[in-house]
């Protein structure tokens, strides 16, 4: 459960509350052409294409689990689901971005290494 803070005398949502998404129609407000932008190029980049859409979501969701980001492993499980995704393929997605994820690490670590 998110923790509120108070700030000013006022209740603030947490870091990871999904309410949080509600702001996007005041980043909207504050900055339109570049919030028109970014929505116009996430729908072009998630429709249907050479890529099915439930592909294009399973890959977003893989993306979100190394990013680490609860927003969009949310919104991008419940997109995968509407295009017919199973649990077994959001499954099979975890582990992929999982082995991903630790495949850095030991590529990465070889920087460490001072052997031949």
């Amino acid at each position: 459960m998110a923790q509120l803070n108070t700030v000013n005398g006022q209740q603030e949502t947490g870091l990871y509350e999904m309410s949080n998404v509600n702001k996007l129609k005041l980043l909207a407000a504050l900055s339109p052409e570049a919030m028109q932008a970014f929505v116009a190029f996430d729908k072009a980049a998630l429709a249907d294409g050479a890529i099915p859409s439930k592909y294009k979501e399973l890959i977003a969701l893989g993306v979100a689990f190394t990013t680490q980001c609860p927003y969009c492993i949310g919104i991008h499980a419940n997109k995968a689901r509407e295009w017919g995704a199973s649990d077994q393929e959001i499954a099979e997605c975890v582990l992929v971005a999982a082995a991903l994820r630790a495949g850095g690490a030991v590529t990465h670590g070889t920087h460490a290494l001072t052997g031949p």
